[in-house]
């Protein structure tokens, strides 16, 4: 059997731990520059607030029903999350946790007996929530895909299903996948749920009806047969299958507010490419193509500009890597060539690409072996950085003041990650 283990409400339920007045109360954190609503409390959703809709068009409803509004606070996330897993790593050993996203996991709970698994579920419920503060809901079911449904619906219906459900029968099972829409389906996405309905499939127990030569031609070959293989109860995903190497990493920002200058245009790409490297090396990784862009503020929407509001360039390197130090030499010289004197810019971004595993580089025996330098120094930066999740070390190049960085103006303490902003207990 396989659990599901889902944060609720994450962000916000990360925001609230530390402000118990706001339990049962409407909160909403915003995206990055605080332009995006990413994550509600129940309480805001019943308001009409809608997800990943823009802030000031919010704003009314927001003050009209006094809505508590934070800043994204990753590091405060982002430690939580750690504290969450690690629980589970506890309570069932590290080889039988996958971390799927900041706020999920799966477990494997083939050694526990089906007749204990309605306790199992409770237990994790609760040992959770004791240990961390953070609510969750658990899911079980015979394959991942039937227990990310099972979680799903616990959440539907919260005081009856106390944010837990076990599918471990038949019947179970058929009642579970009838309640699910086949857009609420682990894997289908929009255009493959309107497929799907106009071959009347409207819930997943109608995709179960279906012969499985039906769910190779119409949901993308061996995935979906996977998918329709797991909705009949058989497992087709172990534990890791779906820890997919992204073959692109980008990041990328709005300003904070417009730059001008060469310097804070390069401290910014300098800062999103360590951060780039940071995600390869995390997915041991190398990649041999960087591509830079920077985004130009117009002041007049109707004109045309020969080279657009987008400027863009790349370059290939001799080969992979994931060092920081390597990466941001041909960022910034891209930069450089890319910038305009005289012009205003709001947004720039970085992407990595033509990514390999970095046990798997290709060499050139017109250069000398690289491969192992700078490994020790990447692993020393990047353990320094988790353990105080933050960029405490940083390449000079990132600068120090970043006048651009991103608008915060509803920034929480970090509360857990540095000492002269922990919580105080009166």
């Amino acid at each position: 059997m396989k659990a599901i283990v889902d944060c609720n409400s994450f962000y916000c339920s990360c925001e609230r731990l530390f402000r118990p007045e706001l339990e049962n109360k409407p909160v909403i954190v915003l995206s990055n520059n605080d332009g995006c609503i990413i994550a509600r409390s129940d309480e805001a959703k019943v308001f009409g607030i809608a997800m990943a809709g823009p802030y000031f068009k919010a704003k009314p409803l927001i003050e009209k029903y006094g809505v508590t509004t934070f800043s994204s606070n990753y590091n405060l996330y982002g430690d939580l999350s750690w504290r969450v897993m690690e629980t589970l790593r506890i309570m069932f050993g590290k080889e039988n946790v996958e971390v799927y996203s900041v706020d999920e996991c799966f477990l494997n709970l083939d050694f526990i007996p089906v007749e204990q698994l309605q306790q199992v579920a409770v237990d994790i419920k609760e040992t959770v929530e004791m240990w961390t503060g953070i609510k969750v809901s658990v899911g079980i079911a015979a394959t991942k895909v039937l227990a990310k449904a099972a979680n799903k619906l616990s959440k539907k219906n919260k005081q009856n299903s106390g944010c837990v459900m076990v599918l471990d029968s038949k019947l179970k099972i058929e009642q579970a996948l009838r309640q699910t829409n086949i857009s609420d389906v682990w894997g289908i996405g929009y255009q493959y749920a309107e497929k799907l309905k106009k071959f009347g499939v409207q819930t997943a127990f109608d995709l179960t009806l279906k012969p499985i030569d039906f769910a190779r031609i119409h949901l993308g070959g061996v995935i979906g047969l996977r998918l329709w293989r797991e909705l009949k109860g058989i497992t087709s995903m172990n534990l890791g299958d779906e820890l997919i190497n992204k073959k692109m990493i980008a990041t990328t920002r709005m300003f904070g507010e417009t730059v001008t200058d060469l310097k804070s245009i390069k401290e910014a790409i300098a800062t999103y490419t360590s951060r780039a490297a940071e995600k390869l090396r995390r997915q041991h990784c190398a990649a041999k193509y960087i591509s830079v862009f920077i985004v130009a503020k117009e002041q007049n929407h109707n004109a045309t500009f020969k080279r657009g509001a987008t400027i863009s360039s790349y370059t290939t390197l001799n080969l992979a890597t994931s060092k920081t130090h390597e990466l941001i030499k041909p960022a910034l010289e891209i930069a450089e060539r890319l910038f305009e004197q005289g012009r205003s810019y709001k947004k720039a971004g970085v992407m990595l690409s033509d990514i390999v595993p970095d046990q798997s580089i290709q060499g050139n025996l017109f250069l000398s072996d690289t491969k192992n330098r700078g490994n020790l120094l990447m692993n020393v930066i990047d353990n320094i950085n988790f353990s105080q999740r933050n960029d405490v070390l940083k390449f000079a190049s990132s600068g120090t003041t970043r006048n651009w960085k991103m608008q915060q103006n509803f920034h929480s303490p970090k509360y857990t990650s540095r000492w002269d902003e922990l919580c105080e207990v009166k």
